[in-house]
């Protein structure tokens, strides 16, 4: 059992830090060993679910995910997972970028990361933020769309300036 869980979590973790070519992302992130680390860890086979819950951080290369539970649900070969789901102070930590969400949905087939409930995506001192924000884990890009009284806001400093306008200090 232990086994099957830890296959899966391999796969995973295969599927959603896979590198495209002409991607700018570092290749070498797959071949790094995977490490998750919980209060609480539970399995269901039957259901094919794997249930991380209490300070969960995820982490592979330069990509780490921090959330409250991680809910992994895999196929019924066992072999690929369908979707995982990120629930409670979701933190996305990966070089330069970072994402900070309620709730996120990760979908392998197309790397990405569906981030909503305050989503926010942070580069160096620029943020964005909207109703929901598609974070693509392959490319350096995210997607942003509003929602009913809820419209996309972009701050971006301009090169060099700091967050209070004020070129910075060398």
């Amino acid at each position: 059992m232990i086994r099957n869980i830890c296959c899966v979590l391999l796969v995973f973790f295969a599927f959603s830090f896979q590198v495209f070519a002409e991607g700018n992302l570092s290749f070498s992130r797959r071949t790094e060993p995977i490490t998750i680390k919980s209060d609480t860890l539970v399995t269901d086979n039957d259901r094919k679910l794997a249930t991380f819950s209490g300070n969960v951080a995820a982490r592979q290369g330069d990509l780490t995910i921090y959330s409250d539970k991680f809910v992994v649900v895999y196929s019924e070969a066992g072999n690929e997972i369908s979707t995982a789901e990120v629930t409670g102070n979701v933190r996305i930590v990966q070089g330069p970028r970072r994402a900070q969400a309620d709730h996120g949905i990760y979908d392998a087939k197309s790397s990405t990361i569906v981030l909503d409930g305050n989503p926010k995506v942070f580069q160096n001192n620029d943020t964005i933020s909207g109703k929901v924000i598609t974070y693509f884990l392959d490319q350096d890009r995210s997607e942003v769309t509003s929602g009913a009284g809820k419209r996309v806001e972009a701050v971006i400093y301009p090169q060099g300036k700091g967050s209070d306008g004020r070129s910075k200090k060398p």
